[in-house]
Formats: C-alpha cells, structure tokens, sequence
C-alpha cells in the first residue's frame, strides 16, 4: 500500500519526493509507504484550508448535514479496504476493525445532527431599546491529530465536528496507520466536500516533532485537537500555550473496574475480559485494573482466569477466530514485559497468560498487585489485567483515584444506590454501572479529567463549544443619549 498527501482535494507526493515504511507489526513485513510531507508541505495545507475557510464557513446548516451524511455512507462503502488496512497496518482483528467503521459512520451522523444547533440566545439588557445576544461562529483552521488504536472513529470525530461547525480541517495522519487514514480522508473527497476543507498530510516520525510546532505556530491554525499519550499531550498543550490557542486533548488512562461484593459475577467477568482484552487492550478505555471487594475476589479472579486462558494471540490476517493480535511493536512488547517482571519480582502472581513472545502476548491476569509496582502507575496498554484486593467500597473508590488519570470507570454491584455512590465518587470523566470501561455513544460527551486529558468531544453543546467561538452582540437605537 502507497499513501499520498491531499492538499486542495489533489493527491500530490511529498514537496521533496521523502517516503517512509510502515511495518506489520506480526511480521516486520513493509505493508505501507508513506508520502513523508515537509515543513513547506504542512504550511501548503494550512494555507489551503485557510483560504477555503471563507466560503466553508458561510455555508448553510443543510449543505454541511448533506455532505456529512455522504461521508458516512462513503465510510460504510470502504468497509473492506477499511478492515484490511487495520489488520496488515495495526494487527487489528475483524471485531475491533469493524467497530471502528461503524462509529466513525456514527460520528459523521451525530456530527450531521449538530448543523442546526449551533445556536447563541437572548440576553435581558438594561440598556432601553438594547437587543443583546450570543452567537457561535466558527474560528478558522483547526489541526486534527490522532493516533493508531482506533484509527477509525477517532479520526471520524476530529474531522466531522470541526467540519460541521463551520471550520476547515488540517488532519495529521499517525505515521503508524497511514493508509487507514487515507482511506477516510478518501472518503470524505468522495462524498463532495470543497477544495481545501480538509486536508490530509502524514510524515516520517522522525520529522515529527518539528512538523508539528510548526504547524501550532502558523498564525491561521485556532484550535488544536490531539488524542494520544499523556506524555506526547503535555507537549501538545505547551506549544498551544505559548501561542495562546485552545486545544481539546484526550490522552491517556488506567481505567479501573470496580467490582463490588453483591455484583453479578459472571456479568462481572464478562465486561472485565471485553474492556481488558479487546484490541489487546490497547485502547483508551482499556480495564487496566479490576478493583474487587475480599469477600468475593477468590471467586471472581478464578472464574476470570479460567476465561482468560481461553482467549487466543494470533495474527488476525491468517487466523481469523484469534480474540488477541499482536502489540504494535517489539518495543511495546518488551516495555509490557518489563512491567510484567517487576510486578512479579514484587510479589505479584501470574494467574493466566505471562510474557510476550516476539509481538504475541496472551491474555494475561495479574492478581495481587500493589502500590510498589510500575503497573500500580503507568499505563501498561497492553493485554495485562491488575487485580486489586479491597477490604469495602470506600477503599476501592480510594484506589479508584489513587492514579494520575481519570478517563472511564466501571462499577458492578445489584444494590445501585450503591453503586452509583461508588460511580460518582470516582474521578473520570464517564463511569459505566454494570458495564465495560470500554464504552460510549457519539451522542453522549467523552473527555477525561486529570492527567486524561481536558475538553470533550460528542455531547451536543460540549463538542459545540470546542470548535466555535462565543461572540455577544448588541443591536442598539443609534440615537440614545451617552452622558457627554
């Protein structure tokens, strides 16, 4: 597969003919080459979108619902090529490559609702004859970043909702999923969008850096959107800062699932294997920590092991029925086995799964962990599920919050006064009750708090407010007395 840049809706290759490769990550094999765009070719895209901003961002509410529902359907028409690229580009298998596409479609959908309800209000004045109000216009240029995990919708989101508010979009594909970007990029050109109001750059990772705080610091991009790591966020945010433009960041986790003594076990175990193993666990959402009550954490960590050894690592292109594919990379791979080692040496033991072989990891449960490991802190991304024992809920809302992160949660239990007490006491940004960390609607907002991240996408009104400005305005008699 070949990737090029779209600037004006024209494909054209990188100013400087530069190319990178984009490796299988169960095989080492090249599956991609990529268009590796310069500094003049980002500055080309923005100037692009720049100039398509003026006649974009006067058009009606039903030109923008039009062409959004059209991308949806173009989406929905690429599913193939969609899930072929994940699989070769990211080891996604048939279940997480599907999804994907079905809520980018969503995406485009619930943004396409969004068209007429971009709306200011009345305000009351005490000034005589003063008719006061707000209106939201769009802001310019937004830059859309995303990364590998779910290629899919979150590249949907961080293009529809701009696009529908009136803004023009600069997407920076992932350098690891380049041809699935381009694939929705494609979609988008397909379904009659202007010249210029998206345009679609990726480049060689090592030019990253550079690229990116040249293109924060071009004076016609207003807002930036950035999913990714909490490292690679605080960078993001700091180069916003200095230019004085607002950003909407959803970084990184450890979602933790809260099983509660009267919970239902087997409901339990199921949500925890989904939230835990899908992708391989290798998602924002992921339950990287199952956090159980004493009383029936013997029963509940047997019952999830027994389901955990079942689960089979594979390479999803050649064994379809595998639930786990390979890590993104050996160096993912073996920073997962660090991780596992240093728990183990602390006491930790393994009750289903263990150490990667190569990019294959099984399912793999982690019980007794505690606050001296790494994994206790940092975000494993990978398929390795933390138990932590509790004596009651209180201590288990306690460990709940006893990290930097604060993204989703789940809480299982039957009485549910209690367990929402336990839900809103838990500092994310969404908290499931008997059900999987990894979950949501386009229509319901998704952001995290703490080091998670800060804004919201989705959610009507929240994502309206990331992507327009809040102007007021006053209509006013032009005869009125002023006191000199």
């Amino acid at each position: 597969m070949e990737t090029t840049l779209h600037i004006d809706n024209e494909a054209r290759p990188a100013s400087e003919q530069a190319r990178f490769e984009r490796r299988s990550p169960a095989t080492g094999e090249v599956v991609t080459t990529g268009a590796a765009a310069s500094r003049a070719d980002a500055i080309a895209a923005i100037e692009a979108a720049d100039h398509a901003f003026a006649t974009w961002s006067q058009t009606g509410p039903g030109t923008r619902r039009a062409l959004l529902l059209k991308a949806a359907g173009e989406l929905e028409a690429r599913t193939g090529d969609l899930v072929a690229a994940m699989k070769a580009e990211i080891g996604a298998g048939d279940l997480w490559a599907h999804f994907n596409v079905m809520m980018a479609a969503n995406e485009f959908r619930e943004a396409a609702s969004l068209a007429t309800q971009i709306q200011g209000e009345t305000l009351p004045s005490d000034k005589p004859d003063c008719l006061s109000m707000t209106v939201r216009q769009p802001v310019g240029v937004i830059l859309s970043m995303v990364p590998w995990n779910g290629p899919v919708v979150l590249a949907a989101r961080a293009i529809a909702y701009p696009l529908v508010c009136g803004n023009t979009v600069v997407f920076r594909a992932s350098e690891t999923s380049p041809r699935t970007h381009e694939l929705i990029a494609e979609a988008i050109y397909a379904a009659g969008f202007p010249p210029g109001t998206l345009n679609f750059l990726t480049n060689d990772p090592t030019d990253a850096p550079e690229l990116v705080e040249a293109m924060i610091a071009h004076p016609a991009v207003r807002r930036v959107n950035f999913t990714g790591s909490t490292h690679v966020g605080r960078i993001i945010a700091e180069h916003c800062g200095r230019h004085l433009k607002r950003c909407l960041l959803e970084l990184g986790d450890k979602s933790p699932m809260v099983v509660l003594a009267d919970a239902d076990l087997e409901g339990a175990v199921n949500a925890t294997i989904f939230g835990a193993f899908l992708y391989q666990g290798q998602i924002c959402m992921t339950t990287e920590r199952v956090i159980v009550e004493d009383t029936i954490a013997d029963s509940f960590v047997e019952l999830l092991s027994e389901r955990a050894k079942a689960l089979q690592a594979g390479d999803p292109r050649s064994q379809a029925t595998c639930a786990l594919g390979p890590i993104i990379s050996q160096g993912a791979a073996d920073r997962l086995n660090g991780l596992l080692d240093d728990a183990i040496a602390k006491g930790a033991g393994v009750r289903a799964g263990g150490h990667a072989e190569k990019t294959l990891m099984a399912a793999t449960v982690l019980d007794g962990v505690t606050p001296e490991m790494r994994i206790y802190r940092e975000e494993a991304f990978g398929p390795i599920l933390q138990v932590i024992r509790v004596k009651d809920a209180d201590e288990a809302v306690r460990i709940a919050n006893d990290t930097e992160y604060g993204l989703s949660a789940a809480v299982f239990g039957s009485d549910i006064n209690r367990a929402m007490s336990v839900a809103m006491r838990i500092q994310t940004g969404s908290v499931h009750i008997n059900g999987s960390t990894v979950g949501g609607e386009s229509q319901a907002p998704y952001g995290g708090t703490k080091s998670s991240g800060w804004g919201r996408f989705g959610g009507g009104r929240a994502v309206i407010d990331e992507f327009t400005e809040l102007k007021a305005l006053t209509i006013q008699s032009p005869r009125q007395q002023y006191p000199f």
